[in-house]
């Protein structure tokens, strides 16, 4: 993996506001990464330093190993999960195409 690609998918993930959250999914789609796993291998080498917390599986639901962690972060920020997943519906962020963050918009 090229450093460029490493610090935009780093910038999308950072781009996430409180209160909102993204899938793996769609941090690779707005950053251009081939896949959601490499987000997370990212994130799992490199992201202490971003809002980790706000980005889930595709089904909503966090890591297993970081559930607790996971869901009380998101409901400070006022994302309330339904038992261990959280409503994408409700709570999905929507970028702003014009915000810089990458080069595709998520919807």
């Amino acid at each position: 993996m090229d450093d460029e690609l490493h610090e935009r998918v780093r910038e999308v993930i950072a781009s996430v506001p409180a209160g909102s959250v993204a899938t793996y999914g769609d941090i690779a789609s707005v950053s251009g990464a081939p896949s959601p796993r490499l987000v997370g291998r990212i994130l799992g080498e490199d992201g202490q330093d971003l809002p980790w917390h706000r980005i889930l599986r595709a089904d909503g639901t966090p890591a297993p190993h970081l559930v607790d962690e996971q869901l009380q972060r998101l409901r400070a920020e006022g994302v309330i999960p339904d038992g261990q997943r959280v409503d994408l519906r409700k709570y999905r962020w929507q970028r702003d195409p014009g915000d810089g963050a990458g080069p595709g918009a998520l919807f």
